[in-house]
């Protein structure tokens, strides 16, 4: 019997002082390129969420991020993607290193906006897990 498999990934909020986010836009990716989404990636195998997150945020945008300085705070259950995902977001205060574009062949452009002023090119999941988690909301999912 074959079981059913969901693809996890992991996001990072990174939120500054100023209560800005930091967007990175997709770029040769072959899913949403050119659209602004957060540093993410998929686990792999044999990793914790939060040590996938340290490695992404690492790999994508050049900072060092510890285990306490993240905390998840909303997940989203994709259903009609196939095959179905489920995404992790954790926010985070507190890192080591300025955010850069540290991979210039999968990311164009980075910024660091307010939920008031996200760009309209922003993949749907993350612009729903950025407002939903502002005000509290843990979970999200987008079915049928």
């Amino acid at each position: 019997m074959t079981r059913h498999s969901i693809i996890p990934a992991v996001y990072l909020i990174l939120k500054n002082v100023q209560g800005q986010y930091c967007l990175t836009r997709r770029f040769n990716t072959d899913y949403m390129d050119g659209y602004y989404s957060l540093p993410a990636g998929h686990l792999d195998g044999g990793e914790s969420l939060k040590e996938a997150m340290i490695r992404e945020a690492k790999e994508e945008v050049n900072i060092l991020i510890l285990p306490e300085d993240i905390e998840l705070v909303h997940v989203s259950n994709n259903l009609i993607s196939d095959p179905e995902r489920i995404d992790f977001f954790f926010l985070c205060h507190k890192w080591e290193g300025e955010a850069a574009i540290n991979e210039p062949d999968k990311c164009d452009d980075i910024q660091w906006v307010t939920l008031d002023s996200l760009p309209e090119n922003i993949v749907t999941i993350v612009k729903t897990a950025l407002t939903e988690s502002h005000i509290g909301n843990n979970y999200s999912q987008v079915s049928r």
